[in-house]
């Protein structure tokens, strides 16, 4: 049996991986585009990184892919640089080698994660809460 260890190793082994002051750099460039991968129960407990896009890391490929009914044209915008996050670097190491194998250009992760992000002082904002439905 594989490791999540050995798995993550090798995907960082073939991903690009930006630190988290490389990312602060490109944060807000019209070209760039993060992606928020952590579950919507971190995002209410932890925060947000602003202007990140919330993808849940179980319909990432589904949202990516055009030939899906799912699919989001976010991902489809060319020129565009999308660097995926979640708490520490894990998950978003092989979500960024999915895409990679899927195709998907111009695709990258952030060493560390939100937690990383969150302990160097870069921008963090609270999740926006929905309003109530109206009844």
């Amino acid at each position: 049996m594989r490791t999540v260890k050995s798995m993550v190793d090798e995907a960082m082994a073939t991903i690009t991986t930006y630190s988290v002051d490389q990312a602060r750099e490109m944060h807000g460039r019209d070209d760039v585009q993060l992606i928020d991968i952590r579950d919507v129960r971190e995002l209410e407990r932890e925060g947000v990184i602003p202007g990140a896009f919330h993808a849940p890391r179980g319909m990432l490929e589904f949202w990516v892919d055009p030939d899906s009914p799912y699919h989001k044209p976010l991902f489809a915008r060319p020129h565009t640089r999308y660097v995926l996050f979640c708490a520490a670097g894990w998950r978003s190491a092989l979500a960024t080698k999915t895409l990679q194998d899927m195709g998907l250009e111009n695709v990258a992760h952030i060493e560390g994660g939100f937690k990383a992000w969150k302990s160097a002082g870069a921008p963090v904002a609270e999740k926006a809460k929905k309003p109530p439905k109206a009844g």
